[in-house]
């Protein structure tokens, strides 16, 4: 501790609040910034070595909490007091553990940390480190690449710019609502729900268990039901021992001894690392084959019409029903691959998911584009499939609505049985249906978004919180404040759409409520109650 170094700051500091000069020095020090690659703490069991613990990159203020966390994780697996899973060591991928990646990343960290940050700005270097297949066609279309650990993604496409004038729609009022954001997202997603969009989701870490205990292992992991005929699917939650969500994600039934695990890239190390922790030790094989399988999503509702044109499957509910995996054959002009046809939708319309070979990848994408030419089919970025498409059709998000915090009941995502097998956290799941929601998830509409000044306001990136129309702060009975999880524009109905837990005793459809931003309140509504 240097004191001429500090003198300046406690003068300034008195200045702003005198009690200060009242205050007697009796310890300094002048300590080193502990910086990780992405801004937050490194706690939990290292994947590396079992029972070595991590509790580090962690600030005085919050060391107590932090020593809470670990000692709970330590004790119950998995913390109680607060959901941790941004902070999991596990979390990292072998590139973001190298020293130049953590020396670059810390450098500019630490501007960040001092600076004014937007919810969503990106870093500046150590970028590229994973990109697609599509990787040269989606520079050509103008891609605007956001970073997802150490992939990029295309966020949005310039080359869609014309939407916007189709549309009608204009950039926002102000320029921090107006920073890493596009109106060519709300064209995009316009475009989607009339035409057909396409969307890259090459960054899914892509998972399989197999021998003659996966399935089983499967059914140990998963709340849902897995052990279910070979080309079924099951979207599913995975709980800690306490019951509240550890992971959200796809698992198939791909063959009679092997299940495949499709997860969000945010959540693959810990995924991963959580397999490989509960794993028996014989009888099931891990292998992560994400770097040998790419993904395209193709939705909207000419999306049959387009995948018609590539195969000669049965498209119909019959031929590929809801869930279902289909081994298809797709022509390109290089000829047919083989591909796998999965009839899901994260963004509310007809569609498919369609994997094959990382190597087909550049085949699979012209062909679609070709065949979807005249059906009026876009590149379409994550501004849709992570926000407004997912917002509109109601659909959780790991990290945002779903957390260590909240069961699936609580989610609006227990189903009306629960399986017999076992599972990790089954023992909670149970006694949280029995007791029934403490909280709701509900999705909200905007009412209201003229701040005092005249301008439209646009909430984004979660945590604003939700009051009564007095400005009261809400709390549930765990003393859990009431705060929005997911912020963002619903283009179809023409409304802000945010995504936030009630009280179970105040989640009405039609209720009242307003939400903090900017230190203003804007009225909002209960829209619908998820899972209700």
């Amino acid at each position: 501790f240097t004191p001429d170094d500090f003198d300046q700051q406690m003068e300034e500091a008195i200045e702003l609040m005198d009690m200060l000069g009242d205050a007697e020095i009796k310890y300094a020090i002048n300590g080193l910034l502990s910086l990780t690659p992405d801004a937050m703490p490194c706690l939990g069991e290292i994947p590396e070595v079992r029972n070595l613990w991590a509790a580090s990159a962690v600030w005085v203020k919050e060391g107590p909490g932090m020593a809470q966390v670990v000692a709970e994780w330590m004790t119950y697996g998995y913390p109680r007091v607060i959901d941790a899973h941004a902070s999991d060591i596990a979390r990292f991928y072998e590139q973001e553990k190298s020293d130049d990646h953590i020396w670059a990343r810390a450098e500019e960290h630490f501007n960040k940390t001092y600076g004014i940050v937007h919810p969503s700005e990106q870093w500046e270097n150590r970028r590229n480190l994973q990109v697609s297949p599509y990787f040269s066609r989606q520079e050509a279309l103008g891609a605007e690449f956001f970073s997802a650990r150490t992939w990029e993604r295309p966020q949005w496409y310039t080359s869609n710019a014309d939407l916007v004038e189709r549309y009608g729609l204009s950039e926002r009022e102000t320029e921090w609502d107006n920073r890493w954001w596009s109106p060519i997202t709300m064209g995009e997603h316009l475009n989607l729900r009339e035409n057909a969009g396409m969307v890259d989701l090459s960054a899914f870490q892509v998972y399989e268990l197999e021998g003659p205990g996966a399935v089983a292992y499967a059914e140990y992991l998963a709340v849902n039901k897995v052990d279910k005929p070979v080309g079924s699917s099951v979207y599913t939650p995975w709980l800690t021992p306490d019951g509240g969500f550890h992971s959200d994600l796809t698992m198939m039934r791909v063959a009679q001894d092997r299940v495949r695990i499709v997860t969000g890239v945010f959540d693959g190390g810990r995924d991963s690392f959580w397999i490989k922790k509960h794993m028996p030790e014989t009888g099931v094989t891990f292998k992560d084959i994400t770097l040998e399988t790419t993904t395209l999503g193709v939705w909207g509702p000419n999306a049959p019409a387009i995948v018609g044109k590539l195969t000669d499957h049965d498209l119909s509910q019959e031929g590929s029903p809801y869930g279902s995996l289909r081994n298809v054959e797709i022509q390109t002009a290089s000829g047919p691959i083989n591909a796998t046809l999965f009839l899901i939708s994260y963004v509310g319309d007809t569609g498919w998911e369609i994997y094959t070979g990382w190597d087909n990848g550049p085949a699979l994408w012209d062909a679609l584009m070709e065949a979807g030419d005249e059906f009026g089919l876009r590149a379409t970025g994550g501004g849709v499939y992570g926000t407004s498409g997912r917002l509109e059709k109601g659909y959780r998000l790991m990290g945002a609505e779903l957390e260590s915090e909240y069961s699936p009941v609580e989610a609006g995502l227990a189903r009306p049985k629960v399986k017999a097998a076992d599972f990790i956290g089954k023992e909670a799941y149970l006694k949280a249906r029995e007791a029934g929601p403490i909280a709701k998830m509900c999705t909200f509409t905007v009412e209201d978004n003229i701040d005092s000044q005249g301008r439209k306001r646009f909430m984004q990136g979660g945590n604003e919180p939700i009051c009564t129309t007095d400005g009261a702060q809400i709390l549930d009975s765990h003393g859990r404040v009431s705060r929005v999880c997911t912020a963002g524009p619903g283009p179809s109905v023409g409304k802000h759409l945010l995504l936030g837990y009630l009280p179970a005793e105040m989640a009405v459809v039609g209720a009242d409520f307003k939400v903090m931003y900017m230190n203003e309140l804007f009225p909002i509504k209960v829209a619908a109650i998820e899972g209700s």
